[in-house]
């Protein structure tokens, strides 16, 4: 209203302006030069031509669109960047309320300043650097913890998202040498089988071209991130299904329709050398990968099924990989008494117990406390699975005739100080473990026995002679895998007094166990979920005495050597499970299911 009332006072104004003038000079006197004529009734032309709004083509349009449209595109990045920046923080644990409060509060600055400054240019410039710096500080600190694959903002990661979306556009293009399927997916590179030779680069070229290519390393790599030991590919009428293991126990994953998933089995029997088109008699391969700078060797093997092709991929990471007994879990006197064991001239150490078991694990970690550099160290693997520095490593082929037993008689002249064994499978290997044992050797090897009594009637069984036995054996160690609870969402509780009774336990000293959450609010980031997160070794330790020995060579029974093992100090693998459960590392109940 006080602006309609100037504008009608300056029209006001203007018209009695032109009434003070009065008319033209009577008489018909002429005008000066230049000034045009006019009736009396007419108002004096405006100078500045008027219109409404911000475009004189388009009366009453009042935005301006080359300031409006950046303005506008900067406020639909800051709503999705900081919608990131929450889900990003609480996934990785990064302060969320201060990053979130510092880009809420920032932006609006910035948006406050475009909208108040009356400078376009100075405005737009602080809303920019209110947007990007909180942005950039952000990214700064979660690209500190995540590995370099996963950094955001990078060259690597914009060349990602360029090449994406030129792919999107039909425009396929390769950097740097390498095929669009090299940068696109994830930053990982198979490699074929590995061979005396080198890498097979020539069978990763044959699988690059292939369909499916992006979608088996998309498959690998996430069966890597969620720290899968092995994957399943299944197929069904319709579709092949995905399952990982993780820490010892199946999970399903996003299946593949079934054309898909068939290509990708074809990806994965091209790297590991074998026939793609043989879907009905077993086959087995091996390649390699690499991945954030280091080499991850798989295992692949088919078998054909009644609905199609089925394969299984072991993955061996070294990064994962155990190197020390004091990682595997045990007691600090255990170890000590492996680790003297071990450092015996000669003996036999055996660790026992069912498939998945970890017990090659422990070989390689008990190999790592000899010294390689003064001692000859030869092991007979079936494959090999991780590689060790100074250590001669022999894999057998059993397609060519090369046995364990063969294989182990040849290395004896080789002058060994230390002989591990992948496993004894049959009485010729057993024997001549035995024989070696006992001629200046310190043999290691697995067997696959429930505990460590009833490993060494397997022996027995196989064949070997009590009295070569009890002289040959030092120790048997068994063993089983349980999962650890996670640190971030395990829960306590009270555990119920017959519980305690039934475990061998005191009530009085007991005041918590630990189990997974029952009803999480929220899905934990460190698990995923899952409530356990890595695993953890249950052990017992059989040392065979002077008195064993003799019990052995004259056949007692099974109760008569437990007897005297338990009067040697030796725990059960129960009683040793349940110092874990105390301690609050696995649950109770993982205990029981895995542990008899």
């Amino acid at each position: 209203m006080p602006i309609l009332l100037i504008m009608l006072a300056v029209l006001l104004t203007d018209v009695c302006g032109a009434a003070a003038q009065g008319p033209a000079a009577p008489g018909g006197g002429s005008a000066p030069v230049g000034v045009s004529l006019r009736a009396v009734d007419e108002f004096p032309p405006n100078p500045v031509p008027f219109f409404r709004g911000n475009d004189r083509n388009r009366a009453g349009f009042y935005f301006n669109l080359a300031r409006f449209v950046p303005v506008l595109g900067l406020f639909f990045l800051w709503v999705y960047s900081t919608q990131w920046i929450d889900h990003d923080s609480r996934g990785l644990q990064l302060s969320t309320e201060l990053w979130n409060s510092l880009t809420l509060v920032v932006g609006v600055g910035g948006f406050v300043a475009v909208l108040g400054l009356p400078h376009f240019g100075l405005g737009f410039l602080a809303l920019a650097v209110a947007y990007g710096v909180p942005l950039g500080l952000y990214v700064r600190e979660r690209n500190g913890h995540v590995p370099e694959s996963a950094r955001v903002l990078t060259p690597r990661h914009l060349q990602k998202v360029a090449v994406r979306a030129l792919a999107k556009l039909g425009i396929n293009i390769g950097l740097g040498g390498e095929g669009r399927d090299s940068v696109i997916g994830p930053p990982i590179r198979f490699l074929g089988k590995s061979t005396s030779k080198g890498d097979d680069l020539v069978r990763s070229r044959q699988a690059e071209k292939s369909k499916g290519f992006v979608a088996a390393k998309e498959l690998i790599y996430d069966a890597i991130l969620r720290r899968a030991t092995d994957v399943h590919l299944e197929p069904k009428t319709e579709e092949l299904s995905v399952r990982y293991r993780i820490d010892g126990v199946m999970y399903p994953a996003e299946p593949f329709d079934r054309t898909m998933g068939d290509s990708i089995v074809n990806i994965f029997k091209v790297l590991g050398a074998m026939d793609i088109t043989e879907k009905r008699k077993p086959q087995d391969g091996s390649f390699r990968a690499e991945l954030e700078n280091r080499m991850i060797d798989f295992r692949a093997a088919t078998q054909g099924t009644r609905d199609g092709e089925k394969m299984s991929i072991r993955i061996l990471d070294q990064s994962n990989s155990v190197n020390r007994l004091a990682q595997l879990g045990m007691r600090k006197q255990m170890q000590d008494k492996i680790v003297e064991i071990l450092k015996q001239p000669h003996g036999m150490f055996l660790s026992c117990g069912p498939t998945g078991a970890g017990k090659s694990t422990t070989l390689y970690s008990a190999l790592s406390e000899l010294d390689s550099y003064q001692q000859n160290i030869i092991t007979v693997e079936d494959p090999v699975e991780y590689k060790m520095k100074n250590v001669t490593q022999i894999e057998i082929n059993t397609k060519a005739g090369q046995t364990f037993a063969g294989s182990l008689r040849s290395l004896l002249r080789q002058d060994p100080d230390v002989v591990l064994v992948g496993e004894i499978r049959d009485d010729e290997t057993a024997r001549i473990g035995c024989q070696a044992a006992n001629t200046g050797h310190m043999v290691l090897s697995t067997l696959h026995a429930n505990d460590t009594i009833s490993a060494l009637y397997r022996l027995i069984d196989l064949g070997v002679e009590p009295f070569l036995l009890s002289s040959a054996l030092s120790a048997i160690l068994g063993q089983r895998l349980v999962r650890k609870l996670c640190d971030e969402c395990k829960v306590a509780y009270k555990p119920k007094p017959e519980l305690l009774k039934q475990a061998g336990l005191t009530p009085d000293k007991i005041e918590a166990f630990y189990r997974p959450p029952t009803n999480p609010e929220s899905v934990c980031p460190k698990c995923g979920g899952l409530g356990y997160r890595g695993r953890v070794g249950v052990f017992e330790l059989f040392v065979i005495s002077e008195r064993i020995r003799d019990m052995i060579r004259e056949n007692r029974p099974v109760t008569d050597i437990k007897a005297e093992a338990r009067k040697g100090g030796m725990l059960y693998m129960r009683e040793e499970g349940l110092r874990l459960v105390v301690k609050g590392i696995t649950s109770y109940e993982e205990l029981i299911a895995n542990v008899k």
